[in-house]
């Protein structure tokens, strides 16, 4: 399969998307429950912390820089233990990708069709993922940078929209979590704002064509995403208040219900919609295709596209079944998955990257693959007609 390569500005566009992901449709919900009115602050914190992961995600990636994640796992660890880690990790993206579905079906089914079946929304779902992923990260790349757009616009609408509603007592008094509770709120959104980051590591620096600029957008999309989960957090907090915020099951569904300008201007949730419809997208996309990658690699597989269809049909079995019902999926966001994510996600990737220092492993300089990958890509944009 021939090697597919992606600016700086579209992994940038990429590591925006990906870090909003499911995160803006419930992330509100179980940061305020945890943090009520001092949500905002915790959000804050926990993408400035954030920084940190991504120091650690780059730093690997640059210490393996021709290599996936998948791959680096069998170079540091070696055959038998780096191929364990790595179905550990392959399955994480699977199992998360299979969420996702699930989190489409019940949304749309909950808010939108209450009488169309969950699997006919997996279905639909899965078959713009596999067609997707039959063309290629660097198609899936361009197509993000189409979204993009439309997702900014549709957000500054709804800033500019609901802001007239905003109620500054809804935020007071700030500074009265306690520490414990503050940590574990912090923790849990970093679970699902940062920690899914890594998938990001089966395409960088690997498949960028500049991955010293690319490191530049991984920080800059995962703080230009932070910032919108932020103002999401603080709007739904703001304007139908920390109790409300809590107990609902999409705040920020429920926080574009309440936009009304003039008697004429409302019932325009479904659109807002679009903003969780096209970050979900990125995110089930990269869990995907890290699963279907990594599959490829560890079995030797040149092509990984007869296994997409597969695995795409078992994704959409899997979702069915993940969840019986909305109450065991957030319990799981809440008690299972900050562990879970966090062992394969961010403890897995600080062992390589001490262990590939002590062993002082690195496949390849940053300087050699940057100099070899823009020469394959001017390569490319001159054989362009």
């Amino acid at each position: 399969m021939e090697k597919q390569l992606l600016s700086a500005r579209q992994f940038t566009i990429i590591t925006l998307l990906h870090s909003i992901g499911t995160a803006i449709l419930i992330v509100p919900a179980s940061i305020t429950k945890q943090l009520h009115q001092d949500a905002w602050i915790g959000a804050t914190i926990g993408v400035l912390l954030s920084f940190l992961i991504v120091k650690l995600y780059t730093s690997l990636g640059n210490q393996t820089p021709h290599l996936t994640f998948v791959e680096a796992n069998g170079k540091i660890l070696g055959k038998y233990l780096g191929t364990l880690t790595s179905l550990g990790f392959i399955t994480l993206a699977f199992f998360s990708a299979s969420e996702l579905l699930y989190f489409i079906g019940i949304f749309m089914q909950t808010e939108v069709m209450p009488e169309t079946p969950t699997l006919s929304f997996a279905v639909l779902f899965t078959i713009i993922l596999v067609f997707a992923s039959f063309l290629g990260i660097e198609v899936f790349a361009r197509s993000a940078e189409i979204l993009f757009p439309i997702f900014s616009f549709i957000f500054i609408v709804f800033l500019i929209c609901i802001s007239p509603q905003i109620n500054i007592e809804n935020i007071q008094p700030i500074f009265e979590t306690k520490t414990t509770s503050l940590i574990t709120g912090i923790l849990k959104f970093m679970s699902i704002f940062s920690f899914p980051l890594v998938m990001l590591l089966m395409i960088f620096p690997s498949a960028v064509n500049i991955p010293k600029a690319a490191q530049k957008g991984f920080y800059f999309g995962t703080l230009c995403g932070g910032i919108v989960l932020i103002i999401i957090i603080a709007l739904s907090t703001l304007v139908i208040g920390p109790t409300n915020t809590s107990i609902e099951t999409f705040p920020s569904y429920a926080l574009a219900q309440r936009i009304s300008i003039g008697n004429f201007f409302q019932r325009v949730e479904i659109v807002m919609a679009v903003m969780w419809i096209i970050s979900i997208y990125i995110r089930t996309f990269l869990y995907f295709y890290a699963s279907v990658i990594g599959i490829a690699q560890i079995l030797n597989i040149k092509d990984p596209r007869p296994l997409i269809l597969p695995l795409g049909m078992c994704m959409i079995a899997l979702s069915q079944i993940v969840h019986p019902n909305i109450v065991h999926s957030n319990n799981y966001n809440q008690k299972i998955w900050p562990l879970y994510s966090g062992l394969f996600t961010v403890l897995l990737a600080l062992l390589l990257l001490v262990i590939a220092k002590v062993r002082k492993i690195r496949s390849k300089t940053a300087g050699d693959h940057s100099n070899q990958q823009t020469e394959k890509s001017t390569l490319n944009s001159s054989e362009t007609p």
